[in-house]
C-alpha cells in the first residue's frame, strides 16, 4: 500500500512516499524550484516521488519543464498509471481549523489593527488555501492527466500530530515522550504526546498566539536575520554576547511558569494582525532600534539579544522536558518541530533534563510535516503495525534524488566542463590529498538529503585544523557572515578523542571540545563581540564556536559508504577523524539538487575543486565561465 504525504502553501513544501510503511523516498520542493524555502503545491517533488514507482530515470526531473514532459501519449499513459498505483494522499495540516485561527484572531484586534494583512491573506484562502483537496485534485489533474474522480482518496492530519508521527514512528523507540515545538500549526505551537508501539496519544499543548517558534523568529527579525530562514543565525551570534537582558525580557515580555508553560505579553508582537513580527514597544523596551538588514554592522547590543532569547529558550525547553518527563516517566524522547532544530537547545535536554535518550526528525519543520502525515494514514487510520528498525527508518535521511555516474557525465560534457574519472579507491585519496593541501571541495554524491542539513552527499569539506578555513569557506564559497562556524563530520567511534559523548548522526546536536583541549579560555571570557573570533580556540579552530561547542555530524560504519570511507583515509592521514562539513550551496539558495547545479555553484565562487561522483573538477582546467549576477546579487543583499 503506498501513501503520499504533502506538506504545501506555508513554508518548505515538501513531499514523501511510503510503501508498507517503509519512506521510499522524501524531498523538498526547493531542491527542484532553486526558491529557498518555497512554499508552492509541490509538483516537481510529487512527480520525483511516484516515479519512483516506475523505472524513469531520475535526470528528467531537472532537465524537462513539466508541460514538455507530457508531450508522448506513452508518457501520459506511465503518468496515468503510476497515479493509480497510490492508495491515498495525506496532507500534513487541517486548513478549515488554520482560517478559524485566521478570523478568530482578526476579530480580536478588529478594528483598529490587522484589517490589512487580513485584507491581503483573504484572496490566498478562499483562491485555494481553504479548500486544499479540490486544489490538490486540479494539480494532479493537469499534471498526470487523470479525471478528479481517479485521484486517490486525500485525508487532513493535524499540524502537530504530523510533526509528532514525524518524530515518533521512524525513531528507534517502542515507547517514547514526544514533545512538538514550532510557530504555529491550526492552534498549537507547542505540544506534548506519548508514543507507544503504532498509536500517539496526545498529552497537552499551549495555543497560539503564545508561540516559542514566533518568540524566537520576532528577536531574528530584530537583529536583522530573515524569519524563516535566520535563526540559525540568531543561535550562532548568541555566544558573542552576554545574556544580560534576560531578567528584562522575563520581567516584561515572557512569563515563564515552573512547568515551561509560557505567556507572551501580546503588546510587544505584531504578528498576530501583521506581517512585521514585533511591535514598536519591544523597541523602546529595549532602547534600540531594529537592525536595518544583514549587510549592516552587528554591534554588542544585537550579540546580547541573540544571547539573552536563546537563554529563555533553552530555560523554556528544559522546563517543558521535565514535566513531559513527569508525564511519561519515560526515558526517550523524539523531537520535531521548527524549534527541534536549535541545536544547542537540543544539547541541554540531554545534560539537564532526565530524558536518557533523544532522537529528532532531521527534517524537523514543515517539510517533515509530509512524512508525518504519511505515517499517521498507515498506523493511525489503517491501524497497522509499526516496524521498529535501528537505528532508525530514515534510511540516514538520504532519501531525494540521485544521479548516476554516466548521467552527471551528460551534463557536464553539456556544459562543457573539463574533469577526470577515477576509481574510488584513488578518488578518496586524491579527495585526501587535496584537503591536506587546504582545498576547499564541493562533494556531490548519492541522493539528497532530507532536511536543512548537509550529510555527506551535498557538502563542502575543508580541513577544519585550519584556522583559515572559517574565514576562507565564508566569505569566498558561502558568501555568508563571518561570525558563524562550521560544523564537523567525525567518525562516530572517535567523537571523545577530541569532544564530550554525543551521538548526533543528523547533525542536530552540539558538543563541547574537550577541556585540555581548550585554549586561551581567559582571553576568550575577557574578551567583547566578534573579536572573540579572532582567538584561537582549539586544535579545530574553523569548527569550535566562541563558547568551546561544535556542531556535530558522527558518522556511523553503517552510513554512506563512500563519505565513511572518506573520513577513515583522512583520519589515517591526520589523526584527526573529523572535517569541516558545510551545505553545498551559497546564501539565498538551496542545497544544490542535480550535477549541473553543483558545477554551477562551484564555477561561481572560490571552490577549489568539485568531485560529481567519480568525476574530478579543478577550477584552473575549466575553459568556460558563469556569467550570472546571482553572486553579485547575494554579496549585495
Amino acid at each position: 500500500m503506498k501513501i503520499l504525504g504533502i506538506s504545501a502553501f506555508y513554508h518548505d513544501s515538501a513531499c514523501v512516499l511510503i510503501d508498507e510503511g517503509n519512506v521510499i523516498c522524501a524531498v523538498q520542493e526547493e531542491r527542484f524550484t532553486r526558491k529557498k524555502q518555497d512554499a508552492s503545491f509541490p509538483i516537481h517533488s510529487i512527480e520525483f516521488c511516484v516515479n519512483k514507482i516506475s523505472s524513469m530515470s531520475s535526470s528528467i526531473y531537472q532537465q524537462v519543464e513539466l508541460p514538455q514532459k507530457r508531450a508522448s501519449k506513452d508518457i501520459k499513459n506511465i503518468y496515468q498509471n503510476i497515479l493509480k498505483q497510490i492508495d491515498y494522499i495525506a496532507y500534513y495540516d487541517k486548513p478549515f481549523l488554520s482560517f478559524e485561527r485566521l478570523l478568530e484572531t482578526y476579530l480580536d484586534y478588529a478594528p483598529l489593527k490587522g484589517f490589512t494583512s487580513f485584507r491581503k491573506s483573504m484572496p490566498l484562502w478562499l483562491g485555494g488555501k481553504l479548500n486544499i483537496r479540490s486544489l490538490i485534485k486540479k494539480e494532479l489533474k493537469k499534471y498526470f492527466f487523470v479525471s478528479k474522480q481517479d485521484v486517490p482518496e486525500i485525508l487532513f492530519n493535524y499540524h502537530h500530530l504530523s510533526h509528532a508521527s514525524s518524530a515518533f514512528y521512524p525513531s528507534p523507540y517502542k515507547n517514547s515522550a514526544i514533545l512538538c515545538l514550532d510557530g504555529v500549526g491550526e492552534w498549537a505551537t507547542t505540544s506534548a504526546w506519548f508514543g507507544e508501539d503504532s498509536h500517539i496519544q496526545p498529552l497537552w499543548q499551549i495555543d497560539f498566539p503564545h508561540s516559542l517558534g514566533l518568540f524566537y523568529s520576532t528577536f531574528t527579525e530584530y537583529c536583522g536575520f530573515k524569519v524563516n530562514t535566520g535563526e540559525y543565525k540568531l543561535m550562532g551570534l548568541a555566544p558573542y554576547g552576554e545574556p544580560n537582558l534576560v531578567s528584562l525580557l522575563k520581567d516584561n515580555v515572557i512569563e515563564i511558569q515552573a512547568d515551561g508553560s509560557f505567556n507572551l505579553n501580546m503588546k510587544y508582537f505584531d504578528y498576530p494582525h501583521s506581517y512585521q513580527m514585533s511591535s514598536s514597544l519591544l523597541y523602546k523596551l529595549l532602547k534600540k532600534a531594529p537592525r536595518k538588514a544583514e549587510s549592516s554592522d552587528i554591534d554588542i547590543h544585537y550579540m546580547n539579544v541573540a544571547s539573552s532569547v536563546q537563554n529563555i529558550v533553552e530555560e523554556v525547553v528544559i522546563k517543558l522536558c521535565r514535566t513531559l518527563y513527569q508525564d511519561t516517566k519515560i526515558n526517550n524522547l523524539c523531537m520535531a518541530g521548527g524549534v527541534a532544530l536549535n541545536c544547542v537547545a537540543n544539547e541541554k535536554i540531554l545534560s539537564q533534563s532526565p530524558f536518557k535518550s533523544l532522537w529528532i526528525q532531521p527534517a524537523a519543520g514543515d517539510a517533515g510535516g509530509a512524512l508525518g502525515a504519511a505515517y499517521s494514514v498507515w498506523h493511525e487510520f489503517l491501524k497497522k503495525p509499526r516496524q521498529i528498525k535501528k537505528p532508525d527508518s530514515m534510511k540516514g535521511a538520504l532519501l531525494g534524488p540521485s544521479y548516476s555516474s554516466e548521467e552527471s557525465e551528460k551534463i557536464l560534457i553539456k556544459e562543457n566542463a573539463v574533469y577526470k574519472k577515477y576509481k574510488e579507491e584513488e578518488l578518496i585519496n586524491i579527495t585526501v590529498k587535496e584537503l591536506l593541501e587546504a582545498k576547499v571541495i564541493g562533494w556531490f554524491q548519492g541522493a539528497v538529503e532530507f532536511g536543512p542539513r548537509a550529510l555527506g552527499c551535498r557538502s563542502i569539506l575543508g580541513d577544519a585544523r585550519l584556522d583559515s578555513m572559517q574565514k576562507k569557506i565564508n566569505q569566498k564559497i558561502k558568501f555568508r557572515e563571518s561570525f558563524r562556524p562550521f560544523a564537523i563530520s567525525i567518525l562516530e567511534e572517535k567523537v571523545e578523542e577530541l569532544f564530550e559523548k554525543s551521538y548526533s548522526p543528523y547533525m542536530l546536536l552540539v558538543s563541547h571540545i574537550l577541556q585540555d583541549l581548550r585554549k586561551n579560555k581567559s582571553e576568550i571570557k575577557n574578551t567583547k563581540g566578534l573579536s572573540k573570533q579572532n582567538i584561537l580556540r582549539s586544535p579545530l579552530p574553523s569548527c569550535t564556536h566562541v563558547d568551546y561547542s561544535c556542531r556535530i555530524q558522527t558518522v556511523g560504519k553503517n552510513a554512506h559508504p563512500r563519505f565513511r570511507k572518506l573520513l577513515e583515509v583522512f583520519y589515517k592521514e591526520t589523526n584527526c577523524p573529523g572535517f569541516i562539513n558545510t551545505s553545498f550551496n551559497v546564501r539565498g539558495e538551496p542545497i544544490v539538487c542535480s550535477p549541473y547545479e553543483a558545477y554551477r555553484c562551484f564555477m561561481n565562487t572560490d571552490m577549489d575543486i568539485c568531485i560529481i561522483n567519480d568525476c574530478i573538477l579543478r577550477k584552473e582546467e575549466q575553459k568556460n565561465k558563469f556569467k550570472d549576477l546571482y553572486v553579485e546579487k547575494l554579496t549585495t543583499d
